[in-house]
């Protein structure tokens, strides 16, 4: 090997190297693979190539190993090919893989939206051009609060602040009215980053839909009472509805929606959620890390 190969390894230069002194270093997770295609690299006859993971202190790299498999490419118990680091391409196709799959789950999101406001203008239009209408200036509104959870790339970073993203991102439930005379946002300046902002959307959708289905919003004269404040390590966003139908608890196990609110608060903005089921309107308490509310 030469000394390219003993410094990728790290390992002292010597005139020999065999492939037991080397797996020591290959993660074990990978152990059992190469050793398999080691072995069999030295029976069949034709090129070999196999990635796997090496630990290098602290460091874990992944590296290539390519050659000639097969008695002919054998000489004196030999064999010959080269080890290439590939960390940057691996690295690259994880980042792929994870960007692929966080599309996926946005557009079934987005996706989701739609049909819920679908369905939710097709109750309170009473034809199809004022359902294109509304459901029209429904999307217009979303598409804002997507803009502004996404910010166009090359325009330069700016600050979110809660208020403006939630009165985004809840016009398009007002329905004809105006989003001042149905919902009031009262909150001090919070920066929002663009993760979070991105975690706030989907909660904040989800709640809407429900109180459009069944809550305050559902009902001409009902409102919505949005309000938040700061103690110490948690930011707590109040949800109170209001001049809605009489509501009762739910019963029975918890919808998707209500575990995607649930894992979106825990796991995305490190707080908890609890509900009030009073008779006058749902209570819906948000407690928020405020250091993950800016990421």
């Amino acid at each position: 090997m030469d000394q390219r190969g003993f410094d990728l390894w790290q390992v002292p230069p010597s005139n020999s190297v065999s492939f037991e002194n080397l797996s020591l270093h290959i993660h074990p997770a990978d152990r059992a693979p190469v050793r398999a295609a080691f072995a069999a690299a030295r029976g069949a006859t034709g090129a070999y190539d196999v990635d796997f993971r090496v630990m290098i202190g602290d460091d874990i790299r992944w590296v290539s190993a390519r050659g000639e498999g097969g008695h002919a490419a054998i000489l004196d118990s030999v064999m010959f090919g080269i080890f290439l680091d590939v960390s940057e391409r691996k690295r690259a196709e994880e980042s792929h893989d994870l960007l692929a799959g966080e599309m996926s789950h946005r557009v079934k999101n987005l996706l989701a939206i739609a049909c819920g406001l679908t369905e939710i203008t097709s109750r309170s239009a009473s034809s199809a051009p004022e359902m294109a209408r509304d459901l029209t200036h429904r999307f217009t509104a979303l598409g804002r609060a997507h803009d502004l959870v996404r910010p166009v790339p090359g325009a330069g970073e700016k600050d979110v602040l809660l208020d403006d993203l939630l009165a985004v991102l809840l016009a398009p439930y007002a329905g004809s009215a105006s989003i001042a005379d149905r919902v009031r946002v009262t909150m001090p300046r919070v920066v929002v980053g663009e993760r979070s902002a991105t975690a706030l959307a989907l909660i904040v959708h989800e709640l809407a839909t429900n109180s459009l289905k069944h809550g305050a919003l559902s009902a001409a004269s009902g409102g919505l009472d949005i309000s938040c404040h700061v103690d110490g390590p948690t930011l707590e966003l109040l949800w109170s509805e209001r001049g809605g139908p009489a509501i009762v608890a739910p019963t029975g196990p918890a919808g998707y929606g209500s575990k995607l609110i649930r894992r979106t608060i825990c796991g995305q903005l490190g707080g908890s959620i609890d509900y009030d089921w009073s008779g006058d309107g749902v209570v819906i308490s948000l407690r928020i890390n405020p250091q993950m509310l800016v990421t």
